[in-house]
Parts: structure tokens; sequence; C-alpha cells
């Protein structure tokens, strides 16, 4: 695979990383730990850094409970399909904070999303209603930013949509492979490559990129 230079108008996405999608979390996400070291050794290269929080209200729409059903069902609400999951990421609580061990200290900008009650959100970009926009593009756009490296978890949500809505947005995308965990849910990963391969989302390795 040939190399990527970073430059001046690239940034790192780092998406959702953690404590209730990693060991022991809530809704954790396979290997979800591994990401945290490959997103280490990034984050030193790269000149515009974002990261994304997932922070929802007590008793969110997403969430299983609040329908009195099991998570990983689903059901139909008013911008489509939801999967629901068990609680998670509930602003403020130790599980919506980042993994402990996630070093960024360049990271310049933290969107955090899914705060809204009656609307779920995996995107850093816009929410499940594909309406409600996060301000994210408006904000990598004025840094002067054309392509977005995006990584963290999980590769088949939040990671893609995330992507996928970069792609959407203007932005050439690449997805850090490695730096990457999924969920993996009834075929999900699959298809969620699929869907940003549709789109031109590229797939990179963290050995592949260059820093700045």
């Amino acid at each position: 695979m040939s190399k990527t230079a970073i430059g001046a108008g690239d940034a790192l996405i780092i998406v959702d990383v953690q404590n209730d999608f990693c060991g022991g979390g809530a809704l954790a996400v396979p290997d979800g730990d591994a990401v945290v070291p490959v997103i280490n050794r990034l984050a030193g290269g790269f000149p515009v850094i974002v990261l994304s929080q997932d922070w929802h209200t007590p008793g969110h729409i997403s969430f299983a409970s609040s329908h009195g059903r099991q998570p990983f069902e689903t059901t139909e609400l008013a911008y489509g399909t939801q999967v629901l999951w068990p609680d998670h990421c509930v602003m403020g609580s130790a599980g919506a904070a980042f993994h402990r061990e996630l070093v960024v200290p360049t990271a310049q900008m933290v969107v955090r999303k899914g705060f809204h009650p009656d609307v779920d959100s995996y995107s850093a970009f816009v929410e499940a209603d594909h309406e409600t926009k996060t301000g994210l593009a408006g904000y990598v756009e004025e840094r002067g930013v054309k392509r977005l490296f995006v990584c963290g978890l999980a590769t088949d949500f939040c990671v893609g949509w995330t992507a996928m809505d970069g792609r959407k947005a203007g932005f050439e995308v690449a997805v850090v492979e490695d730096a990457c965990r999924a969920i993996d849910l009834d075929g999900s990963l699959a298809k969620a490559w699929r869907d940003m391969s549709d789109l031109g989302v590229r797939r990179v390795n963290s050995a592949d990129i260059l820093p700045a």
C-alpha cells in the first residue's frame, strides 16, 4: 500500500473512544481498548484533531430500557429504524468519559453528540435524523481542512457514519482501519465497508501514514 503524507489540510477525527465502548463498559466493542495506543501514536502527526463524545441524556430514546425492550432489538422512530442499545454514555457519567489511557493533548475540539433526548447520533457531523448538524463540518472547513482521517469506535456505526457524512460534506475521507474496532451486529461491519466504499471512503493503515 502506498504511503500517505499528512499536511496542513488534514484532520484526525477520533470517534467515541469512551469507557462505555471499551473493556468492561456498558456497550463494550470487542477489543475496543486496542485502538488507544494506535490513536495516541497517530495523533502527534496531525495539525488538526477533533474528538467526538457520545453524550446521552438519561432515558434517551435510543436506550432499550426507555421502551421496555431488550438491547439490540429495533424499533421504528420518526427518523427511521433505530437499534435499541443498553444505557450508555449518559452525560456526566464515568462511562461517558474518554478512555483513561487516551492521551491526545493536541486535540483542539470535542464534539458532543446524542444529547437531544429524542434523536440518536452516530455521526460526528449529523444526528440520526440526517438533519440536525453538530457544527463539525463548519469547524474543520474554517480550519482549512480538505481531508479527514477517521478512527475510533465502532467501525460499523459511529466511525462509518462519520466517514460517510464527511464525504457527503465534500471532504476526502479515509478510515484508519487498525485504529478502529467493530460491533459487527448481524453483518453490520461488511455492510458499513460496502457503504463507505460506494461513497469513495478509502481504507488505510496507520503504518502507512507519514506524520506532518
